[in-house]
């Protein structure tokens, strides 16, 4: 048995980082830039989106302007974190399997396969708890779906005017141009109209198993945080309950305290729109990235390149994974990059012989 001295020595010594770690300053200058760039981006498609804002309803303004700050946070907190030298890596692989047409004649369908399974119905949720899965899918197309609805309507870009002047016939528009006409007293115009209360209803029950279990379950208490961890979930049934509770007040108190729910509504939403690039619900855009590395290692089995123990000789995960491992770490100088090719039960193994060789014997 080699101890991790041995396995390191045997290595072959680290080579210079692709890119030096940038410093603090140029991260932030370039991931301000960058965040600027998008929202100039969001702020011209809006004006062209809505036809120079003849469709832009100035009500909506608020919501709109969260939005363009939306943007330039997640440009921002996106560029920092690439600038990482593990993500920087993750990223280039990711994407450079993601627009490999080798990849798409080895596995034509496995895109559409790791879109849909590890973003769309996130199996590998369900291996940890099937509750947690379900409360998870419930906030995902919850999110998704109002998401569909709520952007565009912001912007100016869908827009519903009445065939008849007082209905039922509607017209949905998109950029000025008539997509479907439909009557708003069928099941198709009561999903139109009903589509953000639809979301709603997913995301209460998601979001308050997720924030009971915080509550109750010693595991998920022990690292919890409130602005991290509880507030994410509050802010998605407050945004969920005003939203119907508006509904209820137009349809049964004939718009009683309607005003003060719309405004209350429109804080929690637009609090929470800025708080996204910042917060826990930054990982939607990094999982969205990690699709591309899931990829990678998918294609990478189609070959047959698995990496095996240096110790034991059970498979580790794909030659190219593993390698891609290495290279993280020494663009990390953490100089132990020989540890990404043992499993982690050799690696707890050779750490154990370590300690009883070094640290024990120097107690006797």
């Amino acid at each position: 048995m080699s101890e991790p001295t041995e396995a390191l020595a045997a290595a072959p010594p680290p080579g210079p980082p692709e890119t030096p770690p940038p410093a603090g300053r140029s991260v932030t200058a370039r991931a301000t830039a960058a965040g600027v760039a998008v929202s100039l981006l969001l702020i011209a498609a809006i004006v062209l989106g809505s036809r120079l804002l003849r469709d832009f309803d100035s009500a909506l303004l608020p919501y709109a302007v969260a939005t363009v700050f939306l943007a330039f946070g997640v440009a921002y907190r996106y560029t920092v974190w690439v600038s990482a030298p593990g993500a920087r890596r993750l990223f280039r692989k990711g994407f450079g399997s993601f627009f490999s047409a080798a990849n798409f004649k080895k596995a034509p369908t496995a895109l559409p396969k790791m879109i849909a399974t590890y973003l769309g119905f996130q199996k590998f949720l369900g291996a940890r708890s099937r509750a947690r899965w379900a409360a998870h899918q419930l906030i995902f197309w919850g999110c998704l779906l109002a998401a569909a609805i709520t952007f565009p309507l912001t912007w100016g870009w869908f827009t519903f005017t009445s065939g008849s002047g007082s209905g039922p016939g509607y017209e949905m528009r998109i950029w000025g141009f008539k997509v479907l006409g439909f009557n708003s007293l069928d099941i198709l115009g009561w999903l139109m109209f009903h589509g953000l209360d639809i979301a709603a209803v997913l995301v209460i029950p998601g979001a308050s198993y997720f924030l009971w279990r915080r509550m109750k379950d010693r595991g998920a208490i022990t690292g919890q945080r409130f602005a991290y961890d509880l507030l994410p979930l509050i802010c998605l049934i407050v945004i969920s309950v005003t939203g119907l509770l508006l509904t209820f007040s137009s349809i049964f108190l004939h718009g009683g305290g309607y005003e003060f729910l719309a405004i209350l509504h429109m804080v929690s939403v637009v609090l929470t729109l800025i708080y996204i690039p910042f917060g826990k619900f930054f990982h939607i855009v990094q999982r969205s990235a990690a699709v591309g590395m899931q990829l990678f290692k998918y294609t990478a089995r189609q070959d047959e390149e698995i990496f095996a123990c240096k110790r034991c000789g059970e498979p580790i995960d794909t030659t190219p994974y593993v390698e891609n491992l290495r290279g993280t770490m020494q663009d990390l100088r953490l100089d132990f990059n020989a540890f990404a090719e043992y499993c982690p039960r050799c690696k707890r193994i050779l750490r154990g012989n370590a300690y009883l060789t070094h640290v024990k014997k120097g107690f006797k």
